[in-house]
C-alpha cells in the first residue's frame, strides 16, 4: 500500500479519484476530518493557512498531526495559502508535507520568478516536500459572497490557459498546480456559483505532468466536481462549506442551550455537522 503523499497522489490519479483537502482552525473540525478519514478509510489532507496556523498554534498543529499518524491516521499536512517566503520556510523546517506558495494574484512572469525561488529554497531543506503553485486569482478567504471578488478570473479569457500552465510548471519546477478554471473561494449566498470549465481542466492536464489542485470547491455542484476529477483534478479543497455547516450548528446549539457553559458540549453539534459535510465530500471524491 502506498504511504507517501506523492505515491498516494499517483495511485489516486490512476483511478480517477481525488484526495480531499480540508482547512482547520480549531480542534472540533480537526477531529471531524480525522474521524471521516478513518470511517471511510481514505487518506486526507489537512490545510492550515498562515492565519489558521497563527490561531491554532503552529507547533500545536504539527504535534497533532504527528499524534494522529502515530495512531494510524493517513493524514498529510499542507501549509495552505502561504504568502510570505519566511512562513513557507518555517513550515518546511517543521515537517509539513506540502506548501502552497499563493502568488496567483501576480502577473505570470513575476509569479513564476518568485515561486521558482521559493521552490529551490524549500527543496534545499527537504526535497520530499511537495510545493504547490497557484496560477490565476480566484478570490481569497472562506466567506459568503454577494458579488464577484474584484479581479477574480472567471471569464473565458481570464482563466489559466494550457500554454500558461505549461510555461509556469516548466519554469518553477513545482510539484502541484492550482489553476484558475472557473473555481472561486467562498460560496455565493444566492446559490448561483460559477460552473467549472471542465474542458480547460482537460487541456491543462494534457500539457502538465503533475497533479492538479482544485481550490474553492465549496460552491460547486457534485456533478461539476466529479467531472473535474475525471478531467484531471487530483486534490479538491473544501473549506467554506464545512465552516458554514459548523457555524450554523453552533448557532443552533447556543440558542437551544442558552445556559450551557461547557465548550465541548456546545461544540459537539458543530463537530457532527462538519463531519457530515466532510464525509459526503470524501465519498464524492472517490466515486467512480
Amino acid at each position: 500500500m502506498p504511504s507517501s503523499f506523492k505515491e498516494i497522489l499517483a495511485v489516486s490519479a490512476t483511478h480517477r479519484v481525488a484526495l480531499g483537502h480540508f482547512n482547520v482552525a480549531e480542534l472540533s473540525i480537526f477531529k471531524a476530518v480525522l474521524r471521516a478519514s478513518k470511517d471511510i478509510d481514505v487518506p486526507v489532507i489537512i490545510g492550515v493557512s498562515e492565519s489558521e496556523r497563527e490561531f491554532f498554534g503552529f507547533q500545536n498543529i504539527v504535534s497533532l498531526i504527528k499524534i494522529a499518524r502515530d495512531s494510524g491516521s493517513r493524514v498529510f499536512l499542507n501549509a495552505d495559502h502561504t504568502k510570505h517566503p519566511e512562513a513557507a520556510l518555517l513550515a518546511a523546517r517543521a515537517g509539513f508535507d506540502a506548501i502552497l506558495m499563493d502568488l496567483g494574484h501576480l502577473p505570470l512572469e513575476e509569479n513564476a520568478k518568485q515561486t521558482k525561488k521559493i521552490v529551490e529554497e524549500i527543496k534545499s531543506i527537504n526535497p520530499n516536500i511537495l510545493v504547490e503553485g497557484e496560477l490565476g486569482y480566484i478570490g481569497s478567504g472562506s466567506q459568503l459572497l454577494h458579488t464577484l471578488p474584484e479581479g477574480a478570473a472567471l471569464t473565458e479569457n481570464s482563466l489559466t490557459t494550457k500554454e500558461e500552465a505549461e510555461q509556469f510548471v516548466r519554469e518553477t519546477k513545482i510539484d502541484l498546480l492550482a489553476p484558475a478554471v472557473g473555481n472561486l473561494h467562498g460560496i455565493y449566498v444566492d446559490g448561483k456559483h460559477p460552473a467549472l470549465n471542465i474542458n480547460r481542466i482537460r487541456e491543462i492536464k494534457s500539457v502538465v505532468n503533475i497533479p492538479l489542485v482544485l481550490h474553492g470547491a465549496s460552491g460547486n455542484t457534485d456533478a461539476d466536481i466529479r467531472a473535474a476529477i475525471t478531467a484531471g483534478m487530483n486534490i479538491v479543497h473544501v473549506s467554506t462549506e464545512v465552516r458554514l455547516a459548523w457555524r450554523r450548528a453552533l448557532d443552533e446549539s447556543l440558542k437551544t442551550h442558552p445556559e450551557e457553559l461547557a465548550p465541548y458540549k456546545l461544540l459537539a453539534p458543530a463537530e457532527i455537522a462538519a463531519y457530515n459535510i466532510i464525509s459526503r465530500k470524501l465519498h464524492l471524491f472517490i466515486r467512480n
